[in-house]
């Protein structure tokens, strides 16, 4: 097939500023084999936590070919999700959501998207296509990257010089040759602003992360209860956490003018009382949350983050609702509201802790009480 002309690529880039994409770049259907090697060695350094299904295909998230050999070239977009407020204000007693998801569910708006603007593409090409959003085997930041749409910054997220570190990513492969953009160039310069803002020290290095230590791994991914040593630094954040994008200085570019209407942040999902999540159940927090990120998460592991940002909050008005937490269905929310209690009040915990122990007989549960000393 021979390469299409610029006019055509033009014509795509125009398409796809009216679908809402602010970023519109061609990367080559083959990576180097260096984004690969990269990719092995964070996994078989064990930093991706509990997300075995970034190993289980690694080889195909390694370059575009090997997960669709017909993939000629690889048209990667992005939508902004510039935040109204400052991701970084503190409120007592509420709790923090990442910014990406005080919104209707990016999945299903970046993809419909997607979808409306591949079959531009089909009708203008006859190419085959495939489109994909964070779910397939898809190294998303390295192709946007080498598509000139930004590079990865030290935080490993991407960075672009106009929308800074929001931008929703997604892709078409296609079988059409397309001429490649030029690749991103680092900017980071010695800035380490992202590095030093990371509440648990989640950064071994520049550009690698340690999703074990991650605030956004740790309240989204992990099903088991939050380690000790990270409680305290998780602070307010319930869901995700912004920190290290949020002060990188290319943010000064991004326009929230450009977001998509139907990307729009739900701002009451920025004020939420701590008071009223740890009262959740699982019919109300699927109310609550309908539609945006938050309700693949689940309500237990929803709320046993709260009761963690509880037991940091230092407000007293909090201890009555962890206490009626104690008697939880889930073990995951016990076991946090047991912790949570601790910190807030420590004569109510032991003397919750004489009546209840006795009586609970998950082992998780039993061992935060048993931490619990006068």
């Amino acid at each position: 097939m021979k390469r299409h002309k610029t006019n055509l690529v033009n014509a795509l880039k125009q398409r796809a500023a009216t679908e809402g994409f602010v970023a519109c770049g061609i990367a080559p259907g083959q990576l180097a084999p260096r984004a690969g090697e990269r990719l092995r060695q964070w996994l078989a350094e064990g930093r991706h936590g509990d997300m075995l299904w970034l190993a289980d295909r690694a080889n195909q998230r390694a370059s575009p070919d090997l997960l669709w050999p017909e993939v000629r070239s690889v048209i990667m977009l992005g939508m902004s999700y510039a935040p109204e407020t400052d991701p970084l204000v503190e409120c007592r007693g509420e709790g923090r959501i990442s910014v990406y998801a005080q919104r209707k569910d990016y999945h299903d708006v970046v993809k419909g998207a997607l979808k409306r603007l591949a079959q531009w593409f089909v009708h203008q090409t006859g190419a085959e296509v495939k489109v994909f959003v964070d779910t397939a085997p898809v190294l998303e930041k390295t192709l946007a990257e080498a598509a000139g749409i930004g590079w990865q910054g030290k935080h490993s997220n991407l960075v672009s010089r106009d929308h800074g570190s929001w931008l929703l990513l997604g892709a078409i492969y296609t079988t059409a040759e397309l001429e490649p953009d030029v690749p991103g160039r680092d900017r980071c310069g010695s800035c380490n602003a992202c590095q030093t803002a990371c509440p648990t020290d989640a950064f071994p290095a520049p550009y690698r992360v340690d999703a074990r230590r991650c605030i956004s791994y740790l309240t989204i991914e992990h099903k088991g209860s939050i380690p000790r040593e990270f409680r305290r630094a998780m602070g307010n954040h319930i869901y995700g956490c912004d920190d290290c994008l949020a002060v990188c200085p290319w943010n000064k570019f991004a326009q929230t003018a450009s977001v998509q209407k139907a990307l729009a942040q739900r701002l009451e999902l920025s004020q939420l009382p701590l008071s009223q999540l740890l009262a959740l159940d699982d019919a109300a927090f699927r109310a609550l949350f309908t539609g945006t990120p938050i309700k693949r998460t689940g309500r237990d592991r929803f709320v046993r983050n709260a009761a963690i940002a509880a037991g940091n909050s230092g407000d007293p008005s909090l201890v009555e609702p962890l206490i009626a937490l104690l008697g939880d269905p889930s073990p995951l929310v016990r076991g946090a509201a047991v912790w949570a209690l601790a910190e807030l009040d420590q004569q109510r915990s032991l003397d919750e802790k004489r009546q209840r122990l006795n009586f609970e007989s998950e082992e998780m549960v039993r061992l935060e009480w048993a931490l619990i000393e006068p």
